[in-house]
């Protein structure tokens, strides 16, 4: 049977090719390091079938030959902290807008060292006979809940063409990617037949957790939900278990949460949903369950884009604690449309969760551009803040992945 499912998938798309080019490259470090633009160049290597069927949903590779940007000369990046996303263009016989999304896998980085990323994969379904390029564009590098962004600035030359040809095949791709996933109720998303109401996939995260009582880890399903709501989109985000117990009375009102959503796709950012203080005081043993996350995405691009969970933090008796994802997966896509001041537009999250990109250490996810700046205490500073979270007080979560919500 598994011989066979393979015979199918070679007769639906043909060989794949492989096509490298270069682009020169601006990439803008985060707004909190106070640190300027660096020009440089990227090479990527694109693959992709050079023949398909319309009805084919085909995947793409990225391959990184190249990064535009170094990591600066003060902060070695530790193995698997560093996650790229980016946007490759098709065009020709179909327009279209593919996200893609590697792994937060990469090898210790250090000081002054080349930024290693890890291939990005996306799919595309294929609608109209005829020739499709490939062109890649801009893409993220995440660290430490950090974005650096990077554009060409010139025009790119396509990669690859997949010759598309008439009559219906059957899914050359068994996996989605966040360009056709179909966490967002339908691949279209949010602009088409008048849908108003998105489910977004359940997806299980792991968090790697900074309390007050040293490193923790826990595990939980998480939800993104959207309701349109004119240009804009109403995000709820659920917890679908509690990731933590508490080992001490704790009175009401003392415990909020919070989560920075994260984009990509189309889109760059993040988005701020906070929940509601607890209303009822917690027992010693008790799970601090997670109340419903909402928030308020305006879009910053037309496109496909993509919602992530991403860092959670807990307020809690004067301390904080901070869980940063170790795996990233796409819970929602949505179809959006570029709105003003939108997340793109790099304006600052409201608590409502408004805007775009947060302004503090805890903006949407990316790399270091080396810049060559010599004032070096801003980035010391961003490492410090961006990379770190400063726990005082005592004991306060014992974490228990596994634990039911009531």
């Amino acid at each position: 049977m598994l011989g066979g499912a393979g015979l199918l998938l070679a007769v639906a798309a043909g060989p794949a090719q492989a096509a490298e080019v270069s682009y020169a490259t601006k990439c803008v470090p985060p707004p909190a390091s106070g640190l300027g633009p660096v020009e440089g160049t990227t090479k990527v290597e694109i693959t992709a079938p050079a023949t398909a069927k319309v009805g084919d949903t085909v995947e793409v590779v990225w391959k990184f030959v190249q990064a535009a940007s170094k990591n600066p000369d003060i902060i070695d990046l530790p193995k698997d902290s560093v996650q790229p996303s980016g946007t490759l263009k098709a065009a020709g016989a179909q327009a279209a807008g593919i996200a893609m999304q590697g792994a937060r896998q990469n090898p210790a980085i250090p000081k002054g060292g080349a930024m290693v990323l890890s291939d990005m994969k996306g799919t595309l379904k294929l609608t109209t006979p005829g020739e499709v390029t490939l062109t890649p564009d801009a893409y993220a590098i995440n660290a430490f809940s950090t974005d650096t962004k990077c554009a060409p600035t010139e025009t790119v030359k396509s990669a690859a063409t997949i010759n598309v040809t008439a009559g219906g095949g059957s899914s050359s791709s068994a996996t989605p990617s966040p360009s056709q996933s179909a966490t967002g109720g339908s691949d279209t998303g949010g602009s088409s037949g008048g849908q108003t109401d998105f489910t977004g996939k359940e997806v299980s995260v792991p968090y790697a957790c900074k309390t007050p009582i040293g490193d923790k880890n826990a595990t939980s399903p998480v939800q993104i939900n959207a309701k349109k709501n004119g240009g804009s989109f109403d995000l709820t985000v659920q917890f679908k278990k509690s990731v933590m117990d508490s080992p001490a009375d704790i009175p009401k009102d003392s415990v909020k949460p919070s989560m920075e959503v994260v984009l990509g796709g189309a889109d760059k950012g993040t988005v701020r949903v906070e929940g509601p203080a607890n209303a009822d005081a917690i027992k010693s043993g008790d799970p601090i369950e997670i109340p419903d996350l909402t928030g308020t995405y305006k879009p910053g691009a037309s496109g496909t884009s993509t919602l992530s969970p991403g860092v959670l933090t807990v307020n809690a008796l004067g301390t904080t604690t901070t869980c940063t994802p170790t795996k990233t997966e796409v819970s929602l896509s949505l179809d959006t449309t570029e709105q003003a001041n939108g997340a793109s537009g790099g304006g600052s999250s409201s608590t409502s969760g408004s805007g775009g990109t947060s302004s503090g250490g805890t903006s949407s996810g990316g790399g270091l551009a080396e810049t060559g700046a010599g004032d070096h205490g801003a980035l010391k500073a961003l490492g410090l803040v961006a990379g770190t979270v400063i726990l005082l007080g005592g004991a306060v979560f014992t974490f228990l992945p596994g634990r039911r919500v009531r």
